[in-house]
């Protein structure tokens, strides 16, 4: 009987998207039930909500929802879930002021399927990319109602992410050299800033979020 419910209790733990397996270093960037530590800006309609574990950026609503810290390199861990036709993105390095595609980095979060998209997107613009700059390797991204997981790693000039433990990204920053693109993109130079959900009229849900900074001198 206790092995029975030993046996439960693991599979509901695991079915809520939560591994038992330690993270060393990782500290929560959200409380599950509130947006201490996060500003809106920009804010549309009623932003971001807080409900049961999941930070939800509404249809209806959303705008940007910025961390209140600045971080430099990083690992930053998360869970999202799409609708069809979502549309959203993790700014990384980003000033609260001007848009955090250029003025910092942005990683993509998109519902790269929906018919709204189709023969519209440049390969810069699927999950993933880094916002114009890096294209993602695709097909990687769960179905839309399921539960993806991500992994953001920002250390020094090398971004990286992981989807559904898949790298999908490798991008080296000094590989940037084009003047016209440097103009365009002056956030990736920056070295620091805010990191956000940056919202674009559609409905994405987040939960499990979590960072690691990395500090300097554990990179030498």
């Amino acid at each position: 009987m206790k092995r029975t419910v030993l046996v439960l209790l693991m599979v509901s733990w695991l079915a809520c998207g939560r591994s038992s397996a330690p993270e060393p270093g990782f500290v929560p960037l959200f409380d599950g039930k509130s947006l201490r530590g996060w500003q809106p800006v920009g804010k549309v309609g009623e932003g971001y909500l807080a409900e049961d574990g999941v930070l939800i950026c509404p249809a209806e609503g959303g705008g940007n929802l910025f961390t209140e810290r600045e971080y430099a390199d990083f690992v930053l861990r998360f869970e999202f879930r799409l609708q069809e036709g979502s549309n959203n993105g993790v700014g990384i390095r980003s000033p609260l002021v001007g848009d955090a595609a250029y003025q910092g980095l942005e990683i993509q979060v998109l519902d790269n399927h929906s018919p709204r998209y189709k023969d519209k997107l440049r390969p810069t613009q699927y999950h993933g990319s880094v916002y114009d700059l890096a294209p993602a390797r695709r097909g990687f991204l769960k179905p839309t109602g399921e539960w993806n997981r991500e992994e953001i790693r920002a250390v020094g000039r090398q971004i990286t992410v992981t989807l559904n433990g898949t790298v999908i990204v490798d991008f080296d920053l000094d590989s940037v050299t084009d003047p016209e693109v440097l103009e365009k993109h002056p956030g990736v130079t920056r070295q620091s800033g805010h990191i956000g959900f940056l919202g674009h009229g559609t409905k994405v849900e987040f939960r499990n979020i979590r960072i690691k900074e990395i500090r300097q001198e554990s990179r030498l």
